[in-house]
């Protein structure tokens, strides 16, 4: 007969029984910590797999109201839109970004009709519509310029604010955006009008699949000279800072679960709400190991989200987010 030591604290009684287990659970997620993106294309009946994001399609408007019911029915009312731009429409200076007859400005119009229910976001760069593919408009050198970028981008979320999305998310880190779109926005009356900034947004080499699904990839070059050292991260605090200072009423972390203590140490410094973005390349790698039976999925999913939410972020931004409220659902 074995002995029993006389401990007087063990923590193992806290983790006992499936019951005592979801008493004593620290983080929690729910469906409404989550903004599910989309890749939004031309034409009708478009339901088009994205083969380096197995899941993920680019969709027309028509065939975007089948998926926003299920996520609505899983309790997901916040989405992000991302628009395919036919290589014609593209320029150097992106101008069909600003066009009456973009495409996205069209979607946005015909979901907040149809469900005025929904927080819609919308990204704001101009690399879907670049010929170059960067971020702002290019010297005749190459250097992507940031003051002359920073008019494109005001005139972009006063364009979409009047569409009907409720919240600007400015992903081109160039410097003083935040104030530049704050202040367009008020001079326009879209005071209600949020924005969720891109504060710290890496350099990474994780962002692969969402540059395929969108045929964004820079022609030349990188993006090393905007988006920040994965190296660094006090910088990453004064980014976030000056974007609260400048107005932001969100700030993101890009990626995230690669970067979770760029999210805890932005929710230290801030009482702004955080958001994460659980970038393709991250969600991507997940999916490619459960295709070759090296994890499981559904685990390897919500391991990875509520990591991010336990690291501090408010909102997460996941490819996932449908599988996820499916799972919470099941659970």
């Amino acid at each position: 007969m074995l002995n029993q030591l006389q401990l007087l604290k063990r923590p193992r009684r806290n983790r006992k029984s499936e019951a005592v287990r979801a008493l004593v659970q620290e983080t929690h997620l729910t469906s409404k910590d989550f903004i599910a993106p989309f890749f939004l294309t031309e034409g009708k009946n478009i339901r088009a797999p994205i083969t380096s994001l197995p899941g993920q399609f680019h969709l027309s408007r028509d065939t975007l109201h089948q998926e926003i019911d299920e996520l609505l029915n899983l309790g997901i009312n916040s989405l992000i839109f991302f628009p395919l731009i036919n290589p014609k429409y593209k320029d150097a200076t992106g101008s069909y970004a600003t066009s009456e007859e973009n495409h996205l400005l069209k979607t946005i119009r015909t979901i907040k009709e149809s469900y005025p229910e929904l927080c819609l976001f919308a990204d704001v760069a101009l690399d879907p519509f670049t010929s170059h593919g960067h971020d702002g408009l290019l010297s005749n050198s190459g250097e992507v310029l940031n003051d002359v970028t920073l008019p494109i981008l005001a005139q972009m979320s006063v364009l979409y604010a009047e569409a009907g999305v409720d919240v600007i998310a400015p992903s081109d880190m160039m410097d003083g955006r935040v104030k530049f779109i704050r202040e367009a926005l008020d001079e326009n009356r879209h005071h209600s009008v949020s924005i969720m900034s891109y504060s710290a947004k890496y350099a990474s080499s994780f962002y692969g699949p969402f540059r395929d699904a969108l045929k964004s990839a820079p022609s030349k070059g990188n993006k090393k000279s905007y988006q920040m050292n994965p190296a660094n991260s006090q910088e990453a605090i004064l980014e976030a800072l000056l974007d609260e200072e400048e107005g932001a009423d969100f700030l993101m972390v890009k990626p995230a679960s690669l970067y979770l203590d760029i999210i805890h140490k932005i929710k230290e410094a801030t009482l702004l709400p955080v958001a994460a973005y659980h970038v393709s390349g991250e969600y991507a790698m997940l999916k490619a190991a459960s295709q070759n039976k090296w994890l499981d999925f559904d685990q390897a999913l919500y391991e990875s989200l509520i990591s991010i939410k336990r690291a501090g972020a408010d909102i997460i931004i996941s490819y996932g987010a449908k599988e996820i409220a499916q799972i919470i659902k099941n659970s």
